[in-house]
């Protein structure tokens, strides 16, 4: 597809080149293939990343694109998989990949200076190989080796190694052409000692549009540089013939304009430094012939291919020129892009040249080998060129070129160049014919043989073929030279064959083995591999290649000699995908011989798929091995590779082996698990363990009682590890059940010591506690006991105490643990173990000592042992708990001693002091002193034990230590609430009021009674009366409250004059009880008027509050009750009247305001002076519509303060009011009002005129155009607009004008509109939907002429005139094609079907295909001259078809014009085809003509025809000489039987051309014209043809024609003939020329032959005279090797005539020569250039 894509789109070859070359361009096999082998667009790649800065390009591996934007990042594009490219988020300025590997070069510019940072990255292995900063800015890098970065500076280009750590090294400097030049190339030569660095420049003066390119070539050895003229150059190779190394060239092609504006294109080819000794490379120059539609382009890359010798040079607007490197001959020349073409590189794998276009196109150029000899022979008329790229890349279609040169050269004894020529002619001299003619040529004493010289000269040029090497291998051998071929192989001269292979086998088996493997001999390989024991290769082998060699007479072969080698033979057949033998056969072989171990390493190799149906091979192997070789058995049952076999039969053969761990693991059956499983003593335990994991819990269980009964004491420790390991799925339970149900305390105790330590199981810990006590283990029962914290701690003490063991401690341990003090000290008192009771108390837990004695008195113990173990814990003892323990008891006078002991010892502990006050108060001594002065007791405590005893003391004890609560529940409890109300009074807390205050409590009424009567006149401390009140106020009693109060204030106290209690008072009676409030306002003077009346207020008591306010003279707040609560606008002007001051005033206007009366409130605000309300009023007036009484106001305001706001309502307000002088004379004076928005709020309201003042005076145009228009005003409204000059005012202005009529306004609006894009519909509409067409014409009219017209403006004419004057559409698209939207304008024509206007606008949007179809279609828009134009610039081929068809139909006489422009186009064939079918060939003779020089079988068939039947021989046979490609036969048969002699001459000489000798001898014979058979006979070469004219001749007695044809056949006829026949019939004296012309020749060469034979004497002695002096037979065949392999010496060359000598050309060995016509002076060294 692409490369159809790619013929249809390019066009032929232009002109310049050679005609052959202008004629190719339309043949179907091009010498150049170009096709599509990438789209980068298609890859992912953003197309506007495709440019010279962003995409690199350094090998056919790989590209490199830069994608900038929002995220950075850089595609690699891998040529071998394009459509999966790889994406890496890098920012860089350039990236370059590495020629051959995955390594990338990047670059970027350092922030804020002029450097440029470098780096080396692998992609693979993902590290950094290098970085470097480089001193200044690099303008241009690239890869030049595979490890080698060339970069480009401003002044120096540096080599940067990507091995070692090296920093970038300079190489030479720029020169000064280049200084501005942008670089587009800097190339290297394969040696490295030549550097070429090409830049553009923008063009000359005179020729600016042809971009300059410069060059600067560098010289390493002369470290020199010369400055040049070129755009693109490219280093090569080409080998001179007798030259021993090959020459260094460099190829650059430049585009230069000459001084009288011509333009040179020329490219050159010169030698550098030549080598001294060797022919110099000839210097090369040609023309590039650029197309005049090129004139301007230049080449951008050019690119040389070793494997073709040619050149490739692209130039920017994708023209492909294909030069010879040797002679500059031009190739091939074509288009291979339509877009721009900015970057190529060479592809070495194909010969060919890689190009990437603008569009994303990847374009692959290559020599099509198969057409580029013919086509440069037969086209190009250049044989010798044809050969020479025939030889250089071994192409096809040079047989015919060489063969008969080669037959020539042999003939005439020149065998070393009949040789080099065989050598050099591809395949097609190079077969078996040739070595056998060599062969069959004698050699020549002393020199080599000619077969030898052939093979010499092949080997000197690369590998021999099949045949050749067959037939050195076989000289070479017979004179036992092998090392020669050693020698050979090793450089790959000679091609392996199976031939080849076999003559070495007897010589050198291992070279005759890699012989086979080259040649893909598969059957000789694998005997080779199998006689030397190499299986496992031998098996690789097949499987590569595919081989299938007889494994069954190998295999039994090598049992029989080999068993080891028999084995890989088996393997090798296992590994087969399918096996060539039956595996079980292959192992049969191997029983059949005893041979076990060998069947089994066959079978388990075979066997490693472990596939199902396998199984039996699989149980075959398990039984051989476990009857025979137990242990192999097991080993492979270890590994588990085999899955399938027979299990049950397994199972059987390995517990008869002994091998009882494999039979469990295949054993199904509980009775066969519980019969193997008792086998312990062969059985690894470990494994053993592992397999009951196995095993179901039911199942696994089973087996583990079976080893209990078979032997419990052997297997108890195997049974243990069991249950440890697989508890979870057997349950603790049942084995523990299946334990006890043996009897087996110990794998209880074993068992249980493993489970404890993770289970929490009450019942485990307890089992465990039980076997461990049983079994002995004391102390484990003692730690158990200790640790553990889930055993069930009542069965523990009740097994420990039936089970009375010795050591009492797992008692002590559970008991001390769970609080079982009592029941353990009862159970030691009982059983006598005094000493036990001691320890615990004295060191296990001291602190349950009180406990012990308590136990210990309900048994009764005797009081001197109790005492002693107190006084033994003594400080130890908690003294409560004892104290309460014995106490309960009632003997705490027991305790006396002790605590008189603790106290004689400083001890402050409450606990001792409570004891002892206890006892105080039991015996009354004085316990009130000992309350009173004791510090140490707890007050709670001694008073609870007071409170039954004596409730004073209960108070006492209780208010000493601050005990409240408890102290008001005694109180209450025994009626002491005059006690209870000093103490309350006395506290002060606040906590303590609120609980003896709240509803609660039943004592309340009693204790406030106490409380008013007694506690508080008692005080004289204001803080406890305050905290007093504050209760009673917090406990919400607010008529208690005022009869507490009236008692203190108004009562004769000293607190009646506190200003808080008098505030209190007032505001307690405006919450409980309002109407004594009026009474304490007028009888209390001391409160706090301010915020007593703020709480009347908000009590609504406002006569109160206005009370207290004016009592305080409070008038704003009084105002405020009376205007805001009592809501009295009277009442509040009397009141502001008898106060008048302005706060006063400004209240009651605010209120009048609110109530609407602005009059009122208007007259109250000027009283007051207040302006800051002015917002408010404002609004109150505009909702109220009283714009009078607002412009007093705001005319009072403005004195005050200055306001943009009040200056705008004051604005508006005059306009409302109609008062537009005092308007126009406020906006005269300075003010701060919004104008413009008075302006637009009257506009909105319809006061236009008050509206026009404010926008006249803010000049705000725009609004005043939309005022005038709405006054009818246009022409001023137009004025205003202009001054505005925005879309808007003026779309409104227009719009208004159109729709009263007044175009001329109207139009001078919409000019101003429609220079805005954006608008312009609009407009167009609105002139439209009303009807004016012609006022919009002469809008858009006059629009086209603005400075600022646009397209827009042109296309909507174009379109209005389309619909309504079609007559000026014509004139319009001719005079603005270029400034209408074509697209819309398609649109519309088509729409009114004008077709000549669509036809014109398809032309001038390169729509040419739709243009053609057009015109077709619609007769009335065909025009001759612009059809022909339109048809050579389609896309679609079809389209030229039909127009034929069309100009056929209506104008034929105009068809052969139309052809001449459509011959380089269309099919010739098809076209033909198409005149042929409507019988119209005659009407396109001259088209007939012009086509026939592409030789092409239709039109020659065609143009024949039409000679024929206007009877024109003579055309007829120019024709056919001319033109070769037709039907000669038919045509031959045609012309044979016309009726015209002329024609009929033609036939012959047709028959002729096609070596029908006969057939034009007879029919020249039939009508008389001898002469024409006679010059058939002398070309045909026939002997007998040419007697059998004589014979006629001598028949019909013409004796003339005889004579004649004598001497025009005289090659061809046997002199004894033509005597005989003359003698015969008396013809001698016409015979006579002929016999002394024969007689002469004959005596030639008998004379020569003479002087032959002495030559070849005199040499013979010669060469036996130097055959002695030279030896040349000891060395005849180790002059074979190539690089030691002479030319033989020719006849004359004996004395010094050799190429140094006379007869070499006269500049070898010369120094070479400069460059003359070039400017450019010797460089010495330089060689040829």
């Amino acid at each position: 597809r692409a490369n159809a894509r790619c013929d249809r789109k390019l066009p032929a070859a232009h002109g310049g080149f050679p005609p052959e070359v202008d004629r190719q361009g339309t043949m179907a096999t091009p010498p150049v293939t170009v096709k599509e082998v990438v789209s980068l667009t298609s890859a992912g790649v953003n197309p506007a990343c495709i440019s010279f800065t962003n995409l690199t390009m350094e090998s056919e591996k790989f590209i490199c694109v830069r994608e900038t934007g929002a995220a950075n990042s850089v595609v690699i594009v891998d040529m071998e998989n394009p459509n999966a490219p790889m994406k890496r988020p890098i920012t860089a300025d350039s990236a370059l990949m590495n020629p051959v590997s995955k390594v990338i070069a990047l670059k970027a510019t350092v922030a804020g200076a002029s450097q440029d940072h470098l780096q080396i990255f692998n992609i693979e292995m993902k590290s950094k190989m290098k970085s470097h900063q480089m001193p200044e800015s690099v303008v241009f890098w690239t890869w030049i080796s595979p490890n080698m970065l060339g970069i480009v500076t401003s002044t120096a280009v540096y080599h940067w190694s990507m091995e070692g750590d090296s920093a970038p090294g300079k190489v030479f400097d720029r020169t000064g052409n280049l200084n501005g030049a942008q670089i587009i190339s800097y190339r290297a030569s394969q040696d490295m000692q030549w550097f070429t660095l090409v830049g553009i420049a923008p063009g000359d003066p005179s020729r600016p549009s042809l971009v300059k390119g410069n060059m600067q070539l560098y010289s390493v050895a002369q470290q020199r540089s010369q400055a040049l003229e070129a755009h693109a150059a490219a280093f090569a190779t080409h080998h001179v013939p007798g030259n021993a190394a090959k020459s260094q060239l460099v190829a650059f092609a430049q585009k230069v304009a000459q001084p009288d504006g011509s333009v040179s294109s020329k490219l050159h080819v010169i030698e550098l430094g030549a080598v001294a000794g060797q022919t110099n490379f000839t210097k090369r120059q040609a023309e590039l012939f650029f197309p005049p539609d090129f004139a301007d382009d230049f080449p951008v890359s050019m690119h040389a291919s070793d494997k073709y010798g040619v050149l490739y040079v692209i130039t920017k607007n994708g023209l492909l020129f294909v030069y010879d490197v040797a002679t500059a001959t031009a190739i091939y020349r074509n288009k291979v892009s339509n877009d721009p073409v900015f970057i190529a590189c060479a592809a070495p794998s194909n010969g060919g040249v890689y190009a990437v276009n603008r569009r994303g196109q990847v374009l692959l150029m290559n020599i099509n080998e198969a057409a580029v000899v013919p086509f440069v022979s037969g086209q190009l008329k250049n044989p010798e060129l044809a050969l020479q790229l025939a030889q250089r890349g071994n192409l096809p279609g040079a047989e015919a070129l060489v063969m008969p040169k080669f037959e020539s050269l042999f003939a005439a004894g020149d065998y070393k160049s009949a040789a080099e020529l065989a050598a050099a002619s591809g395949g097609a001299l190079r077969t078996q014919q040739t070595i056998q003619k060599f062969a069959n040529v004698p050699a020549v004493p002393g020199q080599n043989s000619p077969l030898l010289q052939y093979f010499g000269i092949c080997l000197q040029r690369g590998q021999l073929n099949s045949f050749e090497s067959v037939e050195l291998a076989r000289l070479v051998l017979a004179q036992n030279k092998k090392q020669l071929l050693d020698t050979w192989m090793g450089e790959d001269k000679l091609e392996c064959s199976e031939a080849l292979g076999d003559l070495l086998t007897m010589v050198d088996p291992e070279m005759a083995l890699r012989v086979w493997i080259k040649a893909k001999a598969n059957g000789k390989v694998v005997a080779a591999l199998a006689q030397k024991g190499e299986f496992e290769k031998m098996g690789k082998y097949c499987e590569m290649t595919g081989h299938k060699p007889d494994y069954g007479y190998m295999l039994q072969s090598a049992l029989m000699h080999n068993p080891l080698g028999a084995v890989q033979i088996a393997i090798q057949i296992g590994k087969q995908v399918p096996p060539p033998m039956d595996p079980n056969a292959v192992a049969d072989l191997f029983l059949q011989r005893n041979m076990i171990r060998e069947a089994t390493s066959f079978l388990l190799d075979v066997l490693k798929g472990d596939n199902e149906e396998q199984a039996g091979m699989q149980t075959k192997v398990l039984e051989i091995n476990l009857v025979t070789f137990p242990n192999v058995a097991d080993a492979i049952l270890g590994q588990g590779k085999l899955t399938h076999y027979d299990r049950p039969r397994v199972a059987q053969l390995c517990e008869k082996a002994g091998l009882y761990m494999r039979a469990l693991t295949h054993y199904t059956e509980i009775t066969d698990l519980k019969r193997c499983c008792v086998n312990t003593h062969s059985i690894d335990p470990q494994a053993l363990i592992e397999w009951f994991g196995t095993l179901s819990a039911e199942w696994a269980l089973e087996c583990v009682k079976e080893l209990l009964v078979s032997n419990q004491r052997a297997n108890l420790q195997i049974v243990v590890n069991v249950c440890k390991e697989y508890t979870e799925q057997l349950t603790a339970t049942s084995i523990v059940a299946l334990l006890e149900e043996q009897g087996s305390n110990d794998g209880l105790f074993f068992y249980l010591g493993a489970l404890v330590a993770t289970s929490e199981d009450p019942e485990m810990h307890f089992k465990y506690i039980e076997s461990a006590a049983k079994s002995g283990q004391i102390k484990e029962v003692e730690r158990i006991t200790r640790e553990s914290n889930f055993y069930d701690p009542e069965k523990a003490k009740v097994f420990l105490m039936e089970a009375k063991l010795p050591d009492a401690r797992p008692l002590i341990n559970v008991c001390d643990r769970f609080n079982f003090v009592g029941d353990l000290t009862t159970y030691l008192y009982q059983n006598n173990m005094m000493r036990y009771i001691e320890g615990y108390v004295q060191k296990v837990n001291p602190s349950n000592a009180p406990f012990v004695v308590g136990a210990l008195l309900d048994q009764e113990c005797s009081e001197d042992f109790l005492q002693n173990l107190i006084l033994s814990v003594r400080s130890l003892l908690p003294v409560g708990p004892l104290v309460e323990e014995v106490g309960k008891r009632n003997r705490l006078k027991m305790l006396t001693p002790f605590l008189e002991h603790l106290v004689s010892e400083g001890s402050t502990d409450s606990n001792v002091h409570n004891a002892l006050g206890m006892i105080l108060i039991d015996s009354n001594s004085n316990p009130e002193h000992f309350l009173a002065t004791n510090e140490h007791y707890d007050s709670k405590v001694v008073g609870k034990y007071c409170e039954k005893r004596d409730p004073n003391l209960a108070c006492v004890a209780y208010k000493r230590g601050k005990c409240d609560i408890e102290l008001v529940e005694v109180t209450n409890k025994n009626s002491l609430f005059k006690l209870q109300s000093r103490y309350v009074v006395e506290r002060m807390d606040v906590e303590l009021w609120a609980h003896v205050l709240s509803d609660e409590n039943a004592h309340r009424r009693n204790l406030i009674d106490q409380v008013v009567s007694t506690a508080l006149p008692e005080s004289k401390n204001p803080e406890q009366v305050s905290v007093t009140v504050k209760a009673f106020m917090t406990a919400e009693m607010p008529q208690e409250l005022i009869e507490l109060l009236e008692k203190i204030v108004l009562q004769n106290s000293a607190f009646n004059n506190n200003p808080n209690l008098q505030n209190l008072l007032i505001l307690t009676a405006i919450k409980a009880d309002k109407t004594r409030v009026m009474d304490y306002i007028n009888r209390l003077d001391a409160f706090n008027g301010p915020e007593v009346g703020e709480i009347a207020v908000g009590n609504e008591l406002y006569e109160e509050a206005f009370a207290i306010f004016k009592k305080f003279d409070l008038h704003l707040d009084a105002m405020k009750v009376l205007l805001e609560c009592l809501e009295s606008l009277e009442r509040g002007l009397e009141y502001a009247q008898r106060v008048d001051t302005p706060e006063v005033w400004s209240q009651i206007a605010k209120a009048q305001l609110a109530a609407g009366d602005v009059g009122a409130a208007v007259v109250a605000y000027i009283k007051a002076g207040d302006s800051s309300d002015h917002s408010d009023v404002i609004d109150v007036a505009k909702r109220c519509d009283d714009y009078q009484a607002l412009v007093s106001y705001l005319v009072m305001v403005r004195k005050k303060i200055k306001d943009a706001k009040v200056d705008t309502e004051l604005c508006y307000a005059y306009a409302r009011i109609d008062k537009l002088g005092d308007l126009e004379e406020f906006i005269a004076t300075p003010n701060a009002a919004n104008r413009n928005a008075v302006g637009n709020r009257c506009f909105d309201e319809g006061l236009y005129e008050a509206a026009k003042v404010m926008f006249i005076s803010d000049s705000n145009w725009g609004a005043l155009a939309s005022t005038l228009v709405k006054l009818h005003q246009f022409q001023a409204a137009v004025e205003a607009a202009r001054k505005a000059n925005t879309s808007k005012t003026w779309k409104e202005i227009c719009f208004a004008c159109v729709d009263e009529r007044e175009f001329r306004l109207a139009q001078l609006c919409g000019l101003n509109i429609i220079v805005q894009a954006d608008e312009l519909d609009q407009i167009s509409e609105y002139y439209q939907v009303r009807g004016k067409f012609d006022e919009l014409l002469a809008l858009m009219e006059a629009g086209v002429g603005l400075e600022r017209a646009h397209m827009g403006i042109f296309t909507e004419l174009g379109i209005l005139y389309a619909k309504h004057r079609p007559e000026k559409l014509m004139e319009h698209l001719k005079l603005f094609s270029t400034r209408v939207n074509i697209p819309r304008l398609i649109r519309a024509c088509e729409e009114m079907a004008a077709w000549k206007e669509l036809s014109f606008l398809y032309i001038a949007y390169d729509e040419f295909d739709n243009a053609a179809g057009v015109m077709m279609q619609h007769p009335d828009a065909w025009e001759h001259v612009s059809f022909k134009d339109v048809c050579v610039k389609v896309a679609n081929v079809e389209i030229y078809y039909k127009a034929l068809q069309f100009y056929l139909e209506e104008h034929p006489t105009q068809l052969n014009d139309l052809l001449t422009v459509l011959t380089p186009r269309v099919d010739h064939s098809r076209v033909v085809d198409l005149m042929r079918k409507r019988n119209h060939l005659a009407l396109v003779k001259p088209y007939l003509a012009q086509a026939q020089t592409h030789n092409l079988q239709a039109v020659n068939d065609a143009v024949n025809e039409l000679c024929i039947d206007e009877e024109d021989y003579e055309a007829l046979r120019n024709s056919i000489d001319l033109y070769d490609n037709f039907d000669q036969i038919a045509l031959a048969q045609r012309c044979e039987s016309h009726e015209l002699i002329e024609f009929r001459r033609i036939s012959g000489h047709i028959y002729q051309k096609n070596h029908r000798w006969k057939q034009s001898v007879e029919l020249a014979k039939r009508d008389g014209l001898f002469k024409d058979a006679m010059e058939a006979c002398a070309q045909s070469g026939d002997k007998e043809l040419a007697e059998n004219l004589l014979k006629y001749f001598i028949d019909t007695q013409n004796k003339e024609c005889f004579a004649a044809a004598l001497y025009t056949c005289y090659d061809l006829l046997r002199p004894d003939v033509v005597f005989e026949l003359a003698w015969m019939h008396g013809l001698m004296d016409y015979s006579a020329p002929y016999m002394i012309q024969f007689m002469r020749d004959y005596a030639g060469k008998v004379d020569a032959l003479v002087a032959d034979k002495k030559d070849r004497n005199t040499e013979k002695v010669e060469a036996e005279k130097e055959a002695v002096k030279e030896q040349m037979n000891q060395n005849l065949y180790a002059q074979l090797l190539p690089a030691a392999l002479p030319a033989p010496p020719m006849p004359g060359m004996e004395h010094g005539n050799g190429m140094n000598g006379g007869d070499a050309p006269p500049n070898m060995g010369g120094s070479p020569n400069g460059m003359p016509g070039m400017g450019m002076p010797p460089m010495g060294g330089m060689g040829g250039y």
